[in-house]
């Protein structure tokens, strides 16, 4: 299954922490514009292709960095190539004249990583748009193991498999479509102006299941709408994800990612905590509240030895849902009234409230269920985003 989210009526309440404004996070000026956190490996290696990821930018800026990954693969893979530029036209490969920009690594165009390793390309000035589309492209021209990638992108992205086309504006070459993002993990920008980065840390709900595909409607887009570029907003949400175990292609537990899904991404001053329904409902199912909550517990101690605040999210009702039972809304209703009052948080976003039907809360409200009773559609993620205090972040 997937990670989730919601809305409008929604409270945020403060636990703990301070609610003033807080300094810059970002001294050196560097903030995440946009990530897709890596979730498993596919295939064995895409000989000869270039791929054109299409990404969507939380800030803008005057420089741009590009953060790759091949976190799932026990062999080295060459980059041959690797590019930015901004996207023309929604819905195409194709560049604004003037903005391709080719990437290094220590001043090379290509680079090897390792097996397990990111890489952080060199920065190159570009006008990077806030809330735009920008290409970011790889090309690989040698044998390598399984490909690190994204696979519910919300976004569909372009790619070829006949050879190097990295610079090219056109995109005429770009024959083949893809859903999922490849290799590209994370954007920086500079010169944004931006205080600092928000990771929206979860499941489908987070990552956007439900929503329209190609529109950018995830909550956490719908988030930096509202920062209007004064906090720089990344997606960490992982389709599937669980807080206790790892999950395929749904990337590895909660705990063991959070050194790559949130340390790793740029100038974090806090994180949106939004994870356990998987935990829930997916098999084996977790009926004791305890570890979930002692999952959630360590996930704030290690982000308070970082300095990083965490806004932990209430769990969205799902009654109607394929395996809903009243002894897994047991769990859920524990693990709601356990991030409401323990005061473990530094605040809380409470989804749940603005989510639910009013005539029956144990069910997400009809205007914002994608249909399955799990997901939200454009509406309820709006609602979600229109939830969160933008002070407490």
């Amino acid at each position: 299954m997937r990670r989730l989210a919601a809305g409008l009526a929604a409270v945020l309440l403060l636990s703990g922490g301070t609610s003033g404004a807080r300094p810059p996070t970002t001294p050196d000026g560097w903030v995440g514009t946009w990530g897709g956190a890596a979730a498993a490996g596919v295939g064995g290696g895409y000989v000869d292709y270039s791929i054109r990821n299409i990404v969507h930018t939380s800030v803008g800026g005057s420089a741009v960095r590009v953060r790759l990954s091949n976190r799932f693969s026990p062999q080295p893979v060459l980059m041959g190539h690797v590019s930015v530029a901004v996207q023309a036209k929604s819905g195409t490969p194709e560049a604004v004249a003037g903005s391709m920009r080719e990437l290094t690594f220590g001043g090379s165009p290509a680079i090897t990583i390792p097996a397990g390793a990111d890489v952080l390309s060199d920065q190159v000035s570009l006008r990077v748009p806030r809330d735009g589309d920008l290409l970011v492209t790889t090309y690989t021209p040698a044998p390598s193991g399984p490909v690190t990638y994204h696979g519910l992108a919300t976004q569909t992205s372009f790619f070829t498999r006949n050879g190097d086309f990295a610079l090219e504006t056109s995109g005429a070459s770009y024959n083949e479509q893809t859903a999922a993002w490849h290799y590209v993990t994370g954007v920086d920008v500079r010169g944004s102006g931006a205080t600092g980065t928000v990771v929206a840390f979860g499941d489908s709900i987070t990552d956007g299941a439900g929503a329209t595909s190609g529109a950018n409607r995830r909550w956490p887009d719908l988030l930096a709408d509202r920062l209007g570029g004064r906090l720089g907003v990344v997606n960490s949400g992982i389709s599937g994800n669980r807080l206790l175990l790892d999950g395929g292609g749904a990337g590895v537990n909660a705990l063991a990612g959070f050194d790559h899904d949130v340390l790793a991404e740029t100038g974090v001053r806090s994180v949106i905590l939004l994870e356990g329904v998987n935990d829930i409902q997916q098999n084996p199912h977790q009926t004791d509240p305890a570890p979930i909550i002692a999952a959630y517990r360590q996930f704030i101690a290690q982000a308070h030895t970082h300095d990083i605040r965490v806004l932990g999210a209430t769990v969205l009702p799902f009654k109607g849902w394929q395996v809903y039972d009243p002894t897994l809304e047991a769990t859920r209703q524990a693990l709601n009234d356990f991030i409401r009052t323990s005061g473990a948080f530094d605040a809380v976003i409470d989804f749940d409230t603005a989510m639910r039907d009013p005539a029956d809360p144990l069910r997400m409200r009809a205007e914002y269920d994608s249909g399955d009773h799990l997901h939200p559609n454009d509406a309820g993620y709006q609602a979600m985003a229109n939830a969160v205090n933008l002070g407490k972040l």
